[in-house]
């Protein structure tokens, strides 16, 4: 049970169905729907880039994409990308050439992030790199999917304890544990 304390005496907590929500296993079975519909997605998506030589051999589909999102057109277009520092971020990748080894590691993530989401393996890291992608993503101006995947990847960081549940995190983090508390394999 999450609790804040406050100076004086008053002590407020979660709601009784938050806590049942995020951290109980009767309600792992919502989590394992969300994880695997997540993880599809990721492992599709990366998949597909893997049998495309745009994207692992030379970077080219991602360079197109950059070039698209950092153009700025004539008014009253707006730009994709709104924020100036991400523009000049997403340009210094591109004037340095990092298409070509960027690209791989797109591809090389939505596989991971997609496995690791469908078996449960560290489901909460897999949810964090997941949405800092979707969060990249959105960044340069793509909308698709990627709000709803956003929002899901956080109700699974924020259901860390019950969400890989149904999937190896139940025997997994036994073993291993969390940088606070560790693990089987970690005590003495």
């Amino acid at each position: 049970m999450s609790t804040i304390s406050l100076r004086t005496s008053t002590t407020f907590t979660n709601p009784p169905f938050v806590n049942q929500l995020f951290n109980t296993t009767p309600w792992a079975f919502l989590w394992l729907v969300a994880r695997l519909y997540v993880g599809y997605q990721w492992l599709s998506s990366g998949i597909g880039k893997f049998s495309n030589p745009g994207w692992v051999e030379t970077g080219e589909v991602l360079k197109g994409f950059w070039t698209r999102a950092v153009a700025i057109p004539e008014a009253p277009a707006r730009p994709l990308i709104v924020f100036d520092w991400y523009r000049a971020f997403i340009q210094g990748l591109l004037d340095s050439g990092s298409h070509v080894w960027f690209a791989k590691l797109v591809v090389a993530g939505e596989i991971l992030i997609g496995i690791a989401l469908i078996l449960g393996l560290f489901t909460a890291v897999a949810a964090f790199f997941g949405g800092f992608m979707n969060w990249n993503f959105m960044m340069a101006g793509t909308a698709s999917a990627n709000p709803v995947m956003i929002i899901i990847s956080i109700l699974l960081i924020l259901a860390w304890r019950t969400a890989g549940y149904w999937g190896l995190d139940r025997l997994v983090l036994k073993l291993v544990g969390t940088p606070w508390q560790p693990g089987k394999i970690f005590q003495k």
